[in-house]
């Protein structure tokens, strides 16, 4: 027979194996400051191969600007991405392209510009972090729009867990067809 002891701590232990499987795992600190999840897109900054290569996997493409320092875009990954249900639905719905707000590396945008990361943030008009930049489907269209109409939804700033998880839905679900993000939040259940 197991006593209250045991059980209880059998309980204890179930409790945290539990917790622990809920949470997804750490990010990590580079060498320029920010912090990044394993998951994260590696690319060769080509804006346009990036959107194909997602939609040949079946996903939407999105960029998270960040900047070394900034407590929200610490907040994202420590709180939002630290849940397993975010991750697990960003990670299967979408590829992640993770730039640097005053960085340096050189990214070619859809209509063959090549700036730094800077410039392209200047270009889209980004001017917080984190922002999140959700693009439409098919590069050729997206090549000959301007920069401002190349998006479907836009992100700036700290969204807390369940209002960010909503915004991948919102894009993946494309509701932003035929609603505004915060129409679409009032059709969440609560």
């Amino acid at each position: 027979m197991i006593g209250r002891r045991n059980l209880l701590i059998s309980a204890a232990s179930f409790v945290a194996l539990v917790a622990s499987r809920a949470r997804a795992e750490q990010p990590i600190l580079t060498d320029d400051g920010l912090y990044k999840q394993s998951w994260f897109l590696e690319s060769f900054l080509d804006l346009a191969d990036d959107l194909e290569g997602a939609g040949k996997e079946g996903k939407r493409f999105v960029i998270m600007w960040e900047l070394k320092g900034c407590p929200y875009c610490k907040e994202t990954h420590f709180v939002n991405f630290a849940q397993l249900r975010i991750v697990d639905y960003v990670r299967t719905n979408f590829e992640l392209l993770q730039l640097n707000i005053i960085g340096s590396r050189k990214v070619t945008d859809f209509d063959g510009a090549e700036l730094s990361e800077k410039e392209l943030a200047v270009k889209y008009g980004v001017r917080f972090t984190p922002t999140f930049q959700f693009f439409g489907e098919k590069a050729a269209t997206l090549k000959t729009l301007p920069p401002a109409r190349r998006e479907v939804a836009r992100s700036p700033g700290y969204m807390l867990p369940d209002d960010f998880l909503a915004m991948f839905r919102y894009v993946r679900e494309k509701a932003y067809e035929s609603k505004s993000f915060r129409d679409y939040l009032k059709t969440m259940p609560s």
